[in-house]
């Protein structure tokens, strides 16, 4: 079957989804005039600097034109840019704020990546956007769609510098298996505002990996419902704020299927002055989605004076009938003793700071399973450090 807008949102009714009514879940519409602009005391844009979005949220004109996008995709795998805007909402995202409206509204053609049904691409399909213009902002839409039990790896790399506000809608078809890894390495005047939406069909496997590294203010929503039962979410975040730098994830599943499951970990650290992280991760556990077990988990290490890092998990719970729902959240400094223990074996304050940071990340980089990306994440969290924290001992 191919996938539509129309029967995208007929599943959604087949399932009798009733809207929850909560400040989580904003009334969620394609029309721009239906999202007043944010003033920053809505619960959903109370940590987010508006004034740094360069209008994004307002009226700022946008167009394709302040980043190029580049694909690199194996064969079997079919790419296409199509510009009749037919596959706007097809995984079942419905704009909930005025950017990812706008940004849906400006896109004037869709990237479409398709897996075919039962095939396993031999290397993962790379999708880079270089920002070119960071006093143009750019929308982009992008639409994956791993067919029936197809497996595949798509991995987004942002760089350069852009003001850009983008659209990534993920349909896993059932039984597929689909890894999607997002980079945001960005210059350091970059501005993103980025949704991710997928929608993951029976007994399929969606696994979504957001990597955030550089750019002046980096905003990423990802959220993910069920079109059947059986289906599994694993959602990976690493991040790493340095001075004067916002970046801000906020996190939802939606469990509107029996039988489905979900796991959230996202760690990052902070240093420099005015760094500043925000987590904010929310499940949702519906009537029907009994026989449903979930966790989410955010950590952060500060490792300078200065840094600010806000943590909100929550669990929404309509059914008792579960395997089980949990939460974990926790912000600290270097541990004192882990840091003794290394030096009490001889290793210089230096070099166990950076093996406690190592440790802290590298357990989320060995399950990325893209072994070049893998060593580029190594080498980055270790130019990080060499910025502040190992410059400072």
């Amino acid at each position: 079957m191919t996938v539509t807008a129309e029967n995208a949102a007929s599943v959604r009714d087949a399932l009798e989804m009733e809207h929850v009514e909560s400040h989580l879940h904003p009334t969620g519409s394609f029309e721009v005039s239906d999202h007043p602009v944010p003033t920053g005391r809505e619960e959903v844009w109370r940590f987010t600097p508006l004034k740094r979005l360069r209008g994004l949220h307002q009226d700022i004109p946008m167009s394709g034109a302040g980043s190029q996008t580049r694909v690199e995709a194996p064969a079997g795998v079919e790419v296409e840019h199509v510009e009749d805007g037919g596959l706007k909402g097809v995984s079942g995202l419905v704009p909930v704020d005025r950017i990812s409206a706008r940004a849906l509204a400006a896109a004037t053609e869709t990237l479409s990546v398709v897996i075919p049904a039962e095939t396993a691409p031999s290397a993962p399909v790379f999708v880079t956007v270089v920002g070119v213009d960071v006093d143009g902002a750019g929308a982009v839409h992008v639409v994956i769609d791993a067919k029936a039990h197809s497996k595949a790896t798509v991995v987004f790399r942002f760089e350069g510098s852009a003001t850009l506000a983008d659209n990534v809608e993920m349909v896993v078809g059932d039984g597929a298996q689909l890894t999607v890894v997002n980079i945001d390495d960005w210059a350091d005047d970059a501005v993103h505002v980025g949704y991710r939406h997928a929608s993951v069909g029976r007994d399929a496997t969606f696994r979504h990996v957001d990597v955030s590294f550089g750019g002046d203010l980096l905003r990423h929503d990802t959220t993910a419902e069920y079109a059947g039962p059986g289906g599994s979410v694993e959602m990976l975040g690493l991040y790493f704020a340095d001075e004067g730098q916002h970046i801000e994830h906020r996190l939802f599943v939606d469990h509107t299927a029996p039988n489905t499951k979900s796991k959230v970990v996202y760690k990052g650290a902070l240093q420099g002055e005015g760094a500043h992280t925000v987590w904010i991760g929310n499940v949702l556990i519906r009537k029907v989605a009994e026989g449903i077990e979930t966790y989410e988990e955010n950590r952060n290490l500060v490792l300078t004076d200065g840094c600010q890092a806000d943590s909100v998990p929550n669990l929404e719970i309509e059914t008792g009938e579960i395997k089980g729902a949990g939460h974990a959240s926790a912000t600290g400094r270097f541990d004192d003793e882990q840091l003794f223990y290394l030096r009490s074996r001889g290793v210089s304050e230096a070099e166990a700071r950076r093996l406690v940071v190592h440790g802290f990340f590298n357990d989320l980089i060995r399950r990325i399973d893209v072994p070049a990306i893998e060593e580029r994440l190594v080498a980055t969290v270790e130019a990080e450090l060499a910025k502040n924290v190992l410059k400072e001992v």
